[in-house]
């Protein structure tokens, strides 16, 4: 029996240098957003409290606990850069993946604390500072549209799972802009809750659903089981191949993907001929870009261990 572990990151520069951009990117979009969130919540909170509006302050809490989700982000994006040890055999982006769960889950607990803020102001709607609300919601729609168009760009899942972050917070900013119009014009004090409400039940509903795909990650559910089935039915297709089993494909971030898998020879074949099986199975896998893969071999009548 022979064992082959083939780490297409470190045989191909030419990828390996792409991930390397790609993790340089992810660190620099979040360290735009966090900078743009931070410093815009400080303003966000004594504008809030200038214009009396219920929508602008739950937004700035809010936003102060987006910047808490993406400093860690950014700090995980930063540690995921460093090079595997002995410890650390996969990397770090295994961090990147755990900063956006609890991102996440921030998300979650500061849209409690929205509606809870907001709710009661249905019954006792406060007329708030218009004009300022209107300035306010254009700057941030501004401010926070660039920083989301940044992260849209991104691949992995934790500048997925802040973009939402920041979606929300220009949605935030629209209901803002469109309920500043219409309370001038109608005098309607209850639809700065009401929108605030809104924006805040829709993104909820997001972040659930990504949270959802984290978890999955998290407990290495094959992130892609159409790409599963179709390495299996190609690898079984080979002429050398008798049987595929223990074929494993999980994530480690949702970008970077980790296959396993024990493949049953039809022959016994000498080791010049196995080395030859082994670059024929690399060239299959060679289009799916692959963080991390590991063949192992089975001769004919051989009993898997892992049986």
């Amino acid at each position: 029996m022979s064992e082959q572990h083939q780490h297409t990151s470190h045989k191909n520069h030419g990828h390996q240098h792409g991930h390397q951009h790609a993790h340089h990117s992810e660190s620099s979009n979040i360290a735009l957003a966090f900078w743009l969130n931070f410093g815009f919540a400080l303003i966000e909170i004594v504008g809030g409290i200038l214009t009396n509006s219920v929508a602008i302050i739950a937004d700035a809490i809010h936003d102060l606990g987006d910047s808490l989700a993406i400093g860690f982000a950014w700090f995980a994006s930063k540690i995921a850069t460093r090079q595997p040890t002995q410890k650390y055999s996969y990397g770090y982006r295994r961090w990147s993946l755990l900063s956006a769960l609890i991102s996440g889950l921030i998300l979650l607990v500061g849209s409690g604390w929205v509606l809870s803020e907001a709710i009661p102001r249905l019954w006792q709607p406060q007329l708030p500072h218009t004009g300022g609300m209107f300035v306010l919601a254009i700057f941030g729609i501004a401010v926070n549209g660039a920083a989301v168009l940044r992260l849209r760009r991104g691949k992995t899942q934790n500048e997925k799972v802040l973009s939402w972050h920041l979606l929300e917070d220009v949605l935030g900013w629209v209901a803002v802009l469109l309920g500043a119009i219409l309370m001038y014009f109608t005098g309607w004090a209850w639809l700065d809750p009401v929108l605030c409400i809104g924006f805040t039940l829709f993104i909820l509903f997001n972040v659930i659903k990504s949270l959802k795909q984290t978890l999955a990650l998290f407990l290495q559910v094959s992130p892609d089981p159409a790409l599963q089935q179709q390495i299996t039915t190609e690898l079984n297709a080979l002429e050398f191949v008798k049987a595929v089993h223990h074929l494993h494909l999980w994530s480690l971030d949702g970008e970077q993907h980790v296959l396993t898998m024990h493949v049953e020879l039809s022959a016994d074949a000498a080791l010049a001929k196995q080395l030859h099986y082994k670059q024929r199975i690399a060239e299959l896998l060679a289009p799916y870009n692959l963080g991390h893969t590991t063949v192992e071999f089975e001769l004919s009548g051989e009993i898997c261990r892992d049986s």
